[in-house]
């Protein structure tokens, strides 16, 4: 526990302060309509939406995950997320156009479009709450975990004060200022974030305890935890650490933020842009941001934890008072943050709030437009008017905020979460790739692939087949677990889409004229069409979608590059950073190319 100056408190105050004030502000034309209140009106800049993804995704568990990645499996174990880049750049350059074009107000309203009759219509009320209740209340919980864990040890508070305290002013301004109340704070919270991340990196590297950059990088507890990449000689770490997230895990799970084909709050954004070209740049930003440059500060201040808390026991010993329930690894980074000086504690406590309030409002908004306009106006009341509707919405967010913060109080860590989660979305995110550009994918491949990634999910992490199959006498290996949901239930999804039927040709024909996505996918629909008479096809222009496959590739290498010179930067290998600058250099020039050529495309 720290004491706080009076500098600290007021510079934690001041923030406290301005984001009710934007949220009060921007209340009264937020609760117009739900259009406004979901989306603003779907008239905000690409910046200003990317801002609000990197503020978003900055949550107050992402350093507490970082840093348990980085204590348990070194820097080379964060590739369990950095894969998702992959499906990060293909929404940018395949799929941020078609979400923009389909003007749905929430991404769970795309499958009356892409689907009909009753199974779209149960899909459509039954994902609504499957995400934006059950899912959306974990991920909130993981934060609010984490938020709870930063009370315990900077502040001495016990976990139900921290959830009320930081809880009560996050659904103040949520409830009251809407999206637009979120994207302008998110505004805000970025630059504290930024300021407090990498104010608390600078000076913790430079304690005497660590002795800088150098010391760090080559003390005995960190020098065989700083490559980037796993050590190829280990096979079960280089599978489990780079080869199943490269190959499996980006196209085949679900994941809030990094959905395949876009999804969540990703494509909240994406439909309150501007237009297609807004929607496209906001989302790039945000993908260099989020992986290219934002890790790195608490990257090193997990590796300077490993200096000063070696262990568990010594986190234990430092910090008595912390409950049995929430000793983890990810304890490290508020742990470390504890030895900053009057002034900078302030800023860092403030942005970690920053991160907290930023995330769990994006998450109470997303939510809330799920059940108001996918559940309540659909299933329950179509006639509400929209005033009703923006009154549920509010009434929502609070009710979201208190559950989440309950199952909070009873999680231990936040890998513990994320691996939940990625186990049960995995199968699923092939589909949500495949749907824009098959014809035959239909509502029940959504249903029967969600069902049996949950329920085989279950079987295995909750019952004895889990232990028969990968435990340490199972058939298979550990690292095989993620493999098999994936294959499970996509073998089974596509069963399902065979033996059932396909949807009609005035559902297909539809779908295809809002949005033209274009394709061999698509090739007998529109030959039908053509001999039916019914006009589908909008343009004559070539297919995007392989110019924006060499986009995604050409990204992937600008940005990967990135991150690895970045890093090397950091260790001192100063020849390895100059190749990667190289790389960075050409296939940024590259995208540059392609973008322009892209860019023409979908105005």
């Amino acid at each position: 526990m720290i004491d706080l100056s009076g500098l600290d408190i007021a510079i934690i105050a001041l923030l406290f302060i301005i984001i009710l004030g934007v949220g009060f502000y921007v209340g009264k034309s937020a609760g117009k309509n739900t259009t406004q209140y979901f989306l603003s009106g779907r008239s905000m800049p690409w910046w200003l939406l990317g801002l609000s993804m990197v503020a978003t995704t900055f949550s107050t568990d992402t350093p507490n995950l970082v840093t348990d990645i980085v204590r348990t499996n070194g820097v080379s174990g964060n590739w369990v997320w950095w894969a998702f880049l992959v499906t990060g750049l293909l929404t940018v350059f395949v799929y941020a156009k078609l979400w923009r074009k389909s003007e749905v107000k929430t991404d769970i309203e795309f499958y009356e479009l892409r689907y009909g009759g009753a199974p779209a219509r149960f899909l459509r009320g039954f994902r609504a709450i499957y995400l934006g209740i059950v899912f959306n209340v974990l991920a909130m919980a993981g934060v609010t975990l984490a938020a709870i864990k930063i009370g315990e040890v900077m502040l001495g508070l016990d976990p139900v004060t921290t959830v009320v305290v930081a809880g009560v002013i996050t659904v103040l301004f949520s409830a009251i200022g809407g999206f637009k109340g979120v994207v302008y704070t998110d505004f805000i919270l970025f630059f504290v974030a930024m300021a407090g991340a990498f104010g608390a990196a600078y000076y913790i590297v430079g304690m005497p305890e660590i002795g800088g950059l150098e010391a760090l990088i080559t003390h005995d507890n960190v020098k065989d935890k700083i490559n980037i990449l796993p050590d190829f000689n280990n096979t079960e770490m280089l599978i489990t650490l780079l080869i199943i997230p490269l190959a499996v895990q980006w196209w085949s799970s679900w994941y809030p933020g990094s959905e395949p084909g876009g999804g969540g709050y990703v494509a909240q954004r994406m439909l309150a842009a501007k237009d297609e070209n807004h929607a496209i740049g906001a989302t790039f930003f945000y993908n260099i941001m989020h992986y290219a440059l934002r890790p790195w500060p608490w990257i090193l201040v997990a590796l300077a934890s490993l200096i000063v808390f070696p262990d568990l026991a010594s986190i234990q010993e430092a910090f008595p008072n912390i409950s049995e329930d929430k000793l983890g690894q990810d304890l490290a980074y508020s742990a470390m943050l504890t030895m900053l000086p009057s002034g900078l504690l302030g800023l860092v406590l403030a942005s970690l709030s920053a991160a907290y309030m930023s995330t769990i409002s994006t998450h109470l908004n997303w939510g809330a437009s799920y059940v108001v306009n996918d559940v309540y106006a659909q299933q329950i009341k179509p006639e509400a008017t929209e005033k009703e509707l923006v009154a549920v919405g509010r009434i929502t967010t609070v009710i979201l905020m208190v559950v989440s913060a309950g199952i909070a109080l009873a999680l231990t860590n936040a890998l513990q979460l994320f691996n939940i989660i990625l186990m049960f979305g995995a199968g699923t995110g092939l589909i949500f790739i495949l749907r824009w550009f098959w014809w035959r994918i239909n509502a029940w491949t959504e249903i029967s692939a969600m069902l049996a990634s949950g329920i085989i999910s279950i079987l295995i992490e909750f019952t004895s087949l889990g232990e028969t199959l990968f435990g340490t006498s199972g058939m298979m290996p550990g690292y095989a677990k993620f493999p098999f949901v994936v294959f499970t239930s996509t073998l089974i999804w596509l069963v399902v889409t065979y033996l059932t039927k396909p949807e009609t040709k005035e559902t297909l024909y539809a779908f295809y004229k809002k949005t033209q996505p274009g394709g061999p996918g698509w090739k007998g629909i529109v030959t039908a069409a053509n001999q039916e008479g019914v006009t589908i096809v909008q343009h004559t222009e070539a297919w995007s979608v392989p110019m924006g496959i060499v986009a995604m590739l050409l990204g992937c290498i600008l940005i990967y590059g990135t991150l690895f010179t970045t890093g090397y930067f950091i260790y001192g290998q100063l020849t390895n950073a100059l190749i990667g600058l190289s790389f960075c250099f050409t296939s940024g020039a590259l995208l540059i190319a392609v973008w322009k050529k892209i860019k023409g495309k979908v105005l």
